[in-house]
């Protein structure tokens, strides 16, 4: 099928604009009904409006045309993919995907309406569009070509997705964000949340870890090496003395997990959030089996007891630390 020209003008009126840069990112115009599609797919009616529902298109009207050809085309594909699927796995995959691309989206939507605003913006709201979607394909193509080379070279446990793996699980959150929200303005708050998370996630990729997902003042993220994920734990706290960034308080457990969907699942999850809530702003806090896997002298885990949360009465912590002679030089 061929491409819309992304250059035709779009400064028609609001209705004709948008229509325009709608084919541009969709590729072509709406041709397919949800029924249409259901019977070119040959696909259980029923099944086919869960999927919709999954992928968050449950609000469209059945009788106006919705899809285009190429969706149509990998709505296929995907499909006959599934079909010899476990039960439920379709659905399942199909809300991971339109959970992750409606809050995506929402976001890109406000991002290309401030840029749309600007003056000394010169681009079309449909080349700028255009340009957005295919930089996301180019860093999912990337991110998919170095996970499948994860897998392959055995970093994911034996066989990945669906199958339990031990690994660190950290959560880091920004301490009395709720009360800080209600003093600073909405700009402000919107460049605080953007230099944590952000920087946050420099530190994170630096050492080897994956961003799971951000819960707004907060962070969750997997390290395959334990010693790295402690590393992590320290050095997030430097946010807080150099970047205009509040106290952080840092929890990490290490044990089997179960990936799934992009998400992380599983007992070591529950231990550190509940170790990052009690933590004392701008500490760290472990499990136990997380500090019996870290063998380096450069840290110090100072037991502090067990503690008593939601889920565990008696959860043995501990504070990570830099040992006395390995602590870096705070004047530097």
């Amino acid at each position: 099928m061929t491409e819309p020209d992304s250059t035709t003008s779009d400064n028609g009126g609001p209705d004709d604009r948008l229509a325009h840069v709608e084919e541009v990112l969709l590729g072509g115009p709406r041709v397919f009904t949800r029924d249409q599609a259901v019977d070119e797919l040959d696909i259980d009616a029923a099944f086919a409006d869960e999927i919709w529902r999954a992928f968050g298109f449950a609000h469209d009207a059945r009788d106006e045309a919705i899809f285009t050809e190429d969706d149509l085309s990998a709505m296929g594909l995907v499909i006959a993919a599934y079909r010899a699927s476990p039960e439920g796995s379709a659905l399942a995959a199909a809300r991971a995907i339109g959970q992750t691309m409606s809050r995506l989206a929402d976001w890109q939507a406000f991002r290309l309406d401030e840029l749309d605003r600007d003056p000394d913006v010169d681009v079309s709201l449909a080349q700028m569009a255009l340009a957005m979607g295919r930089v996301q394909t180019l860093i999912w193509r990337r991110h998919l070509a170095s996970a499948l080379r994860g897998l392959d070279a055995g970093r994911i446990a034996d066989a990945g997705e669906g199958e339990g793996h031990e690994l660190a699980v950290g959560f880091c959150d920004i301490v009395g964000y709720t009360s800080l929200s209600r003093k600073i303005g909405m700009n402000e708050l919107t460049t605080l949340l953007e230099s944590f998370e952000g920087r946050a996630s420099d530190i994170i990729t630096d050492h080897g870890g994956h961003i799971v997902k951000t819960l707004g003042d907060a962070v969750m993220f997997t390290v395959d090496d334990a010693l790295e994920a402690t590393k992590v734990a320290l050095e997030l706290h430097t946010l807080s003395e150099r970047d205009e960034i509040p106290p952080l308080r840092v929890g990490l457990a290490y044990g089997r997990v179960l990936t799934r969907f992009g998400d992380v699942f599983g007992e070591p999850v529950n231990i550190a959030a509940r170790l990052t809530g009690s933590a004392r702003p701008g500490t760290s806090l472990c499990d136990s089996e997380f500090a019996d896997v870290v063998d380096d002298d450069r840290f110090f885990f100072k037991s502090i007891g067990s503690l008593s949360v939601r889920g565990y009465r008696h959860l043995k912590a501990r504070v990570i630390e830099y040992d006395r002679d390995h602590a870096p030089d705070s004047s530097r």
